[in-house]
């Protein structure tokens, strides 16, 4: 095969030449599986089984390699989001519970300012 297949539609033209021949061609199934996926995902053949195989098998492999970036990634957000959860919610609390002691003591001192005035009047 002196030819250099860079598409499907070459691959069925080489397919064709070798049935009218009599010669099957091997790895065809394969090989147009591969140059699908290739095209698909806007790569350039690079005319030859092997080559586009190992270019395949590449970038698979890179795709493999980003899924697990991104699993590691998520991972690290959730169990971030997880820690600074119980941080939010002390900080939350300690506001809480600070407004609650400023409410006591002005209620207390109001009330104590109304019972002095009160018993000032009688």
């Amino acid at each position: 095969m002196a030819e250099r297949i860079n598409s499907i539609e070459d691959l069925e033209q080489m397919k064709a030449a070798a049935a009218s021949q009599g010669v099957a061609m091997p790895n065809y199934n394969e090989w147009s599986q591969i140059l699908s996926d290739l095209e698909e995902a806007g790569v350039k053949s690079t005319g030859s089984y092997s080559g586009d195989k190992a270019l395949h098998a590449e970038i698979e492999r890179q795709i493999s390699e980003y899924i697990e970036q991104t699993k590691v990634e998520e991972t690290q957000k959730q169990q971030q989001v997880q820690q600074e959860q119980p941080k939010k919610n002390s900080e939350t609390d300690n506001e809480q519970a600070l407004k609650a002691t400023v409410a006591n003591g002005t209620s207390s001192t109001i009330m104590a300012d109304y019972m002095k005035y009160y018993h000032m009047l009688m």
